[in-house]
């Protein structure tokens, strides 16, 4: 050990990034476990690092006696007095030893506890680096693939992009630079895990963040995000100053800042749309760009059903029914996408479902439609309370108008269930009467031979 060594721990300390303090004490145990290696692990030794010599300082006790029986570890008081006049027989006197005889094994054995220290202290250092980054956006090179992960490299330390947080049909090169979402930190034995993402909903609105000054800076929000990674994606925003419009804002001049986003997710189609505290009219702007005619809103089931124009279903629905999925898991609410003919339709045969019920005219018939009853099937899942809102009703009429309902309906399965029956006997017969013609055709011919 020379004067050059603290020097050699600054430089080590700079070019790692580590705390001086976690080098010495790394050398400090290092070269304690040099000294036992050579003598002896029973051996009483303290190290510690003289920072005004810029030596590391060894010193091994022995006890004072007034007679030794174990040279090892004892010292008599008349030797132990040429070192330190002042000491007395149960002292613990302190010999400084020259490092130079632990040995080349010995320093062979310092040098790797002080590199395993290191590299310790670096994966620490890396880990409370990135612990408290999780939801960033960062910057890698695609260092290699293993079973399907991609392994990037973030500088001083490596990264995984599973192959669950990969954008489908994506594909990188070894060399090439991506951007991904810092999803999770995890320690490890073998040092910080760091899980990176490009499918999470989060990704998207980092990204948004990053090119929507509005939105770093609060007066946007972004309240809700559905993707379906590499192919569409929809975002709510809303703002909180009235001036600034959140969908304009996001687009940005002729579209530049929502291009920026779609080119970093290579082509994802990007829906934006503004978020709105009405349920009904959340999801009016969520179908777009499809025009709605009626929401009807069911508040128990946490559902909605939507009528479109006719000729804007297939809009409404989107191709595999993306559209209406996506807008689902944007607002949280079920949603069901009707054409305006066949909602029509139902409500015909509803309104006429109640007037074949006894005792239900017109004007009864259209004040419960008005309660919300719209068919007799409505009518005979209510309760009899449910029907005092409507004009004249007691609750013996509510109970008879029910029970009515539900005999209507068993009937009506009935005939179903019966008609659904009758076309395989039916079909049957159909087919006898045709053999036995078949039957009669072939004697005849015969007989005719």
């Amino acid at each position: 050990m020379n004067s050059d060594l603290k020097r050699m721990i600054d430089q080590v300390s700079r070019e790692k990034g580590l705390d001086s303090d976690i080098l010495i004490k790394a050398l400090e145990e290092a070269v304690k476990t040099a000294a036992k290696k050579k003598l002896g692990p029973d051996k009483d030794i303290e190290v510690s690092f003289n920072s005004d010599i810029g030596e590391v300082e060894v010193f091994e006790f022995k006890e004072v006696v007034d007679k030794v029986t174990d040279e090892a570890f004892q010292i008599s008081l008349e030797e132990a007095r040429k070192l330190d006049p002042e000491c007395e027989i149960g002292d613990s006197l302190g010999m400084k030893m020259e490092t130079s005889t632990f040995g080349r094994i010995a320093a062979q054995s310092a040098k790797q506890v002080i590199m395993q220290r290191l590299k310790e202290a670096e994966r620490d250092i890396v880990y409370d680096d990135f612990k408290d980054r999780k939801g960033e956006i960062i910057n890698g090179i695609v260092q290699r693939f293993d079973r399907g992960s991609i392994i990037v490299n973030l500088g001083r330390t490596e990264a995984e992009l599973p192959p669950r947080e990969q954008i489908p049909r994506e594909s990188y090169r070894q060399g090439d630079r991506i951007r991904a979402y810092i999803l999770d930190v995890k320690q490890y034995s073998r040092g910080p895990q760091i899980i990176l993402s490009r499918t999470h909903p989060n990704f998207l609105s980092a990204l948004f963040e990053n090119e929507v000054p509005e939105i770093s800076e609060g007066i946007v929000k972004i309240m809700q995000v559905a993707r379906e990674p590499g192919s569409r994606s929809k975002i709510a925003v809303y703002s909180k100053d009235p001036d600034v419009d959140p969908v304009g804002a996001c687009v940005g001049m002729k579209g530049t800042r929502v291009q920026a986003v779609v080119q970093e997710l290579r082509g994802e189609k990007i829906d934006i749309v503004t978020w709105d505290p009405d349920p009904a009219k959340f999801i009016c702007n969520a179908l777009a760009p499809a025009e709605i005619v009626r929401v009807i809103v069911d508040e128990e089931n946490h559902s909605m059903e939507v009528v479109v124009p006719d000729d804007q279903l297939s809009l409404a629905i989107g191709k595999g029914g993306q559209n209406v999925r996506l807008a689902s898991r944007l607002t949280g609410w079920a949603l069901d996408v009707v054409s305006e003919t066949n909602y029509n339709k139902a409500l015909k045969e509803g309104y006429e479902s109640l007037l074949a019920l006894d005792g239900v005219g017109e004007k009864l018939a259209a004040d419960l439609y008005q309660e919300g009853f719209r068919s007799a099937l409505e009518l005979s899942q209510a309760e009899p309370e449910e029907l005092m809102g409507v004009e004249g009703m007691t609750e013996e009429k509510a109970q008879l108008l029910i029970q009515e309902a539900i005999e209507f309906i068993q009937s009506k399965e009935e005939q179903d269930l019966l008609a659904s029956e009758g076309e395989g006997p039916v079909q049957d017969k159909v087919e006898e009467t045709e053999a036995e013609e078949g039957e009669q055709t072939e004697e005849s011919s015969s007989e005719d031979v």
